[in-house]
């Protein structure tokens, strides 16, 4: 119901009534609501890109059909990766956070405020490995795109963990990556972790 615009849908009441067989009966009591839409889309605090881009991007449009889980993955992850985040992600923007607020209603319509704090571009600190017990760290290096010195990159650093979960000597459900961010000084230390398969043979 949510996900079509009823938000303020809610079960009533349920019944359950045994029959004689064992079988049971089930009443549930529905509110479904009005349906709303997304009224007027606005930002705040963006000063790195337009309004313009940022809407673009976030691809939701007045009139649509309220739906606030996708109004979240637009924001903050998307598996397609038209997202917010990752524009500012992909540049350094590690801090980088986005709230919605609604605003207004009008009628049906929901008004909608996101409110952007860009935050400093953050630089990659410590790159770190663990779990390799065999494997000689220097092969895994070479693998990764996230260097000590770098600014911070969120795609760099998923194409880091495919380049791993590609290689032969890792489980791939394994590996992961993990960033420490160090808002003090404006830097994040990555903690790449694998785990070896046991593979016994010639080579």
């Amino acid at each position: 119901y949510n996900s079509l615009g009823y938000r303020d849908a809610k079960i009533i009441a349920t019944k359950i009534d045994r029959k004689k067989g064992g079988d049971l009966n089930i009443k549930i009591d529905l509110d479904e609501g009005i349906q709303y839409q997304f009224g007027e889309i606005t930002w705040k605090g963006n000063s790195k890109y337009s309004d313009a881009l940022l809407t673009n991007i976030l691809g939701i449009k007045k009139g649509e059909t309220f739906n606030n889980q996708l109004l979240q993955e637009r924001i903050n992850f998307s598996e397609n990766g038209r997202d917010i985040s990752r524009l500012y992600m992909d540049d350094g923007h590690l801090f980088f956070r986005a709230v919605p607020v609604e605003k207004a209603l009008n009628k049906n319509q929901i008004d909608v405020e996101i409110q952007v704090f860009e935050g400093a571009q953050a630089t990659i600190g410590e790159v770190n490995i663990i779990g390799n017990n065999i494997t000689n760290e220097r092969v895994i290096r070479r693998e990764l795109r996230t260097l000590p010195g770098d600014k911070f990159n969120r795609e760099e650093l998923i194409r880091s963990q495919r380049s791993l979960i590609n290689m032969v000597f890792f489980n791939p459900e394994s590996v992961s990556v993990t960033p420490k961010p160090n808002p003090q000084n404006g830097t994040v230390d990555l903690e790449y972790e694998v785990e070896e398969k046991n593979n016994d043979q010639f080579k």
